[in-house]
Order: C-alpha cells, then sequence, then structure tokens
C-alpha cells in the first residue's frame, strides 16, 4: 500500500496549474474567488469533460476557458435544485400514502405487528429507532407532545408521527418490506404503477435525493442504484435504449448506457409527478433548464438523441419553448 504524498496547494499554486494545462483564464482575480468558495478539488470534476483525450498529462482542449468549466458547474448545481423541488413531493406522497394505508389497514400503532412486514425486514430496527427518538433529549414537538399527553400509550408514536422520523432511504425500505397485498394494492393505485417498481423507483429516488442534498454531480454520473424499466411499458413510454454514442468531440466513439444515468431517473420522475401533482409544470422547467445550456453535453445524462420528439416529452417541449417565447 502507498503513502499518500500529495501536499495541500494553495489558491495561486491552483491557478498556475489550471493555466500550465492551458486553461483560459482572463480574470485571475475572478477564477480566485470561485476557488475559494468552491474550491478546486470539487471544481477538478467538471474540468474534465474539457480535457484532450488518451493524453498522459493532463491538458485542455484549445480555446477552454474558465468560464467554460464554471458554466458546467452552475448548470449542474441548478440541476441539482431542481431534481430536489420533485423528488420533495415525490417523497411526501410516499410518506402521506405509507401512513394513511396502515393507519387504516391495522391503526395506529399496528405497524409495530412484524408480521405486517416481509420476514426479512428489520423490524426490530424500526421499533428501536421510534423508541430511541422517543427517549431524544432533542425531540420533535410533535413527538414530545405524545410522549407527555399519552404517557400509558406504546413509546413509538403513530404511523403518521412515525414516517416522519425516518429518512426518506428508511421510509422507502419500509415500502419495499410491505407484506400484505391490501396494503400494496392501495397504495400502488395511487401511484398508478406496479409495486415492484416502486419499490425500485423509490430506491433509486431516494439515492438520488441523498446526491443532490449532499451537492454531488448529477451531471455525467453512472448511478450505481437504478429504476427498473417497465415489461410491458404503456405507449407513451419513452425508449430507453442500452448504450447511445456520447457524439462529443473529446471521445466520439466512447458509448454510455442511459439506464445508468439520469435520463432514465428523470423519465421516472416525471411519470410519478403526472400522477403526484399533475399541474405542476416541472417537465417544462427542466426543458427551460436545459435550453438555457445548449453546451452541456445532453449524452452525458443519458439522453438519446431524439428524446425531444417522443411523444412522452413532446407536447412538454413545445410548451416550454412557446412559454419561452411568450
Amino acid at each position: 500500500m502507498s503513502l499518500y504524498d500529495k501536499p495541500a496547494v494553495s489558491l495561486d499554486e491552483h491557478l498556475s496549474i489550471l493555466l500550465q494545462r492551458g486553461l483560459a483564464i482572463p480574470d485571475e482575480q475572478q477564477a480566485r474567488h470561485y476557488l475559494a468558495n468552491i474550491s478546486y478539488y470539487r471544481l477538478s470534476a467538471y474540468t474534465r469533460p474539457f480535457y484532450l483525450p488518451n493524453q498522459q498529462k493532463h491538458s485542455f482542449l484549445p480555446g477552454t476557458s474558465f468560464a467554460d468549466v464554471l458554466h458546467l458547474y452552475i448548470f449542474d448545481r441548478e440541476l441539482r435544485l431542481h431534481l430536489l423541488d420533485a423528488i420533495e413531493r415525490l417523497e411526501i406522497a410516499l410518506r402521506t400514502q405509507l401512513a394513511n394505508t396502515l393507519g387504516e389497514h391495522h391503526g395506529p400503532h399496528g405497524y409495530l405487528a412484524a408480521t405486517v412486514f416481509d420476514s426479512r425486514y428489520r423490524h426490530d430496527w424500526l421499533i428501536e429507532k421510534l423508541e430511541s427518538e422517543a427517549r431524544a433529549r432533542d425531540v420533535e414537538a410533535f413527538l414530545a407532545h405524545y410522549r407527555n399527553k399519552y404517557r400509558s400509550a406504546p413509546p413509538q408514536p403513530p404511523i403518521w408521527m412515525a414516517v416522519e422520523l425516518l429518512t426518506f432511504k428508511e421510509v422507502s425500505t419500509l415500502f419495499a418490506n410491505l407484506r400484505l397485498p391490501q396494503d400494496t394494492q392501495r397504495i400502488q393505485a395511487h401511484f398508478g404503477w406496479p409495486y415492484t417498481l416502486l419499490k425500485s423507483w423509490f430506491r433509486s429516488l431516494s439515492d438520488l435525493r441523498n446526491l443532490c442534498a449532499h451537492h454531488s454531480r448529477v451531471w455525467n454520473r453512472e448511478f450505481g442504484s437504478r429504476p427498473e424499466i417497465p415489461k410491458r411499458p404503456p405507449e407513451y413510454w419513452p425508449v430507453v435504449p442500452e448504450h447511445i454514442a456520447t457524439g462529443a468531440h473529446l471521445h466520439p466513439k466512447q458509448t454510455l448506457s442511459p439506464r445508468r444515468r439520469l435520463y432514465l431517473q428523470l423519465v421516472v420522475i416525471e411519470s410519478l409527478m403526472r400522477r403526484v401533482s399533475p399541474e405542476s409544470q416541472w417537465a417544462e422547467r427542466l426543458v427551460q433548464l436545459l435550453d438555457r445550456y445548449p453546451q452541456v453535453s445532453r449524452p452525458h445524462m443519458g439522453f438519446p438523441a431524439d428524446w425531444e420528439n417522443e411523444s412522452f416529452w413532446s407536447t412538454t417541449v413545445k410548451a416550454a419553448r412557446k412559454e419561452k417565447l411568450s
């Protein structure tokens, strides 16, 4: 095992490295400001698409400027915020459906029975976590009220409080381990998709949410957690090919899988949003965001070349661009 021997580098030294690699920096003071507030390491992830391919030492493509790198970073930041807007609505909808379904079918504390869940689910962990939350010093106001008023009740709160004490990942795991058809069928009817698909979709969205919330890059990212594609998709479901060419000047022969990239996640989000928030213009605002950054590579997010013409997106694309023109 080799030792890590890279020393810490100052802002001016970082700036010098970028200049030596051929990056045009017309305003060095402005570049220092961004490096001081974003960090060289974080920004370096957005420099990679601008390097000459197959070079032992990093060297920028001719004509690449600091502004090119910064614009890509800003696009990714705006994209993350836009994703969070939709994911928040979908997460809250799932929490609500779990609370309503389990509460009405099994009673306020019915979820304390392990028989409600798959035998592989760590039901004891759920009980311990909620009991620990009830004992915590810094406790949620609604839980403190429950604990103080209902002293003879179980230390774990009713299901509609319990789901608010779990992370999205924990909620999606609880949902994925429901055992009884009466519960799963009711929730799948609300979202309009089979339970097996929803399990995959919400697990994937919970991972995507964490990436966005922790400011991780989503552009040009291959996701480990991938949503399943319907085995019998509806007619309007877009084609999501297994592989596409990047079409990029730096790696023209490289192929990527849209099923491992953001594109499939966007299809899933919009499919759910049409049920949860049908009046939302989230997809239109997505198109407008993409249009504001035409230089950003769509294939590196998994977008097929003709995605705009798919019936799934075409009406949204036309509406977004019509609104922009008006």
